[in-house]
């Protein structure tokens, strides 16, 4: 079966200039693309280079500065995700990216926040602001993906850690516009056990990620079995995009060559 690949074009291609990345990533293979932050792209430009390389944008995050955890900046998280929606409409996006925590830009630890909140209270906004954004994707046609990150190397103090958790939340909104980013590399460093978790949870899983663990790389230079993960992926009728969020460990040329032999028959 094959499978939908994007690439991250601000971890991918970082030899070439920003708007030089898109017709490499279609040059490579790759249908689908995605970035981090839209604020600073000029989106006009994006989408008709977009068209031009008959690729489709299949992600961007959406909440930028704001913690969803944080209830003295709800209404703040709140507004600027409501122009993050309007970016995507203009993009034809359907897939928006959110987290619990807004992030440093380095470390990329989660910003403190202003006080020291219990589980309860942070837990609690998340849900409030979940379940108030879930009739703007019906209404956007988008499926927000809630993503849990790692907390042991990368994201130090991030408060959602675990699928379960991200998956739950969605369950409890009662909507399928609130689903899970499913990062593979992230999941596990924090549990383990990824393909158990995606069988677990993948009609909650709207999304994924892609990165070998440790290192951040490539599939092939750490310890995750990807060419098993994507036969598993494939059998369990996975449709979403499956994306390339890693860092070459050398050089894009190797990395791409690497992730096509780990992909195999489902490129």
């Amino acid at each position: 079966m094959k499978l939908k690949f994007g690439v991250n074009l601000e971890a991918f291609y970082t030899e070439l200039p920003f708007e030089e990345r898109f017709a490499a990533a279609k040059k490579d293979g790759f249908n689908y693309v995605e970035f981090w932050g839209w604020e600073d792209k000029d989106l006009p430009k994006v989408k008709q280079i977009l068209a031009d390389n008959d690729l489709t944008l299949c992600n961007f995050n959406g909440d930028g500065p704001f913690s969803m955890c944080n209830p003295q900046t709800k209404e703040q998280y709140l507004e600027h995700l409501k122009r993050a929606v309007e970016a995507a409409k203009f993009m034809d996006l359907h897939t928006l990216g959110i987290h619990s925590d807004s992030l440093q830009e380095w470390p990329q630890y989660a910003v403190p926040l202003p006080e020291d909140y219990s589980y309860t209270m942070k837990i609690c906004t998340c849900f409030d602001i979940l379940k108030t954004i879930a009739p703007w994707g019906e209404e956007a046609d988008i499926t927000f993906v809630l993503e849990p990150l790692n907390t042991v190397k990368d994201h130090i103090g991030n408060f959602l850690e675990d699928t379960r958790t991200a998956a739950e939340l969605g369950i409890l909104t009662g909507s399928d516009r609130i689903k899970v980013l499913y990062d593979a590399y992230h999941m596990y460093l924090n549990e383990g056990r990824i393909v158990e978790s995606t069988q677990k949870y993948l009609d909650r899983i709207g999304y994924i990620h892609i990165a070998d663990a440790p290192g951040r790389h490539e599939p092939g230079t750490g310890a995750i079995n990807y060419r098993r993960y994507f036969d598993f992926v494939a059998e369990a009728g996975y449709d979403g995009v499956i994306t390339f969020e890693l860092y070459p460990e050398s050089s894009t040329e190797k990395a791409v060559a690497a992730i096509k032999e780990v992909c195999g028959e489902h490129w």
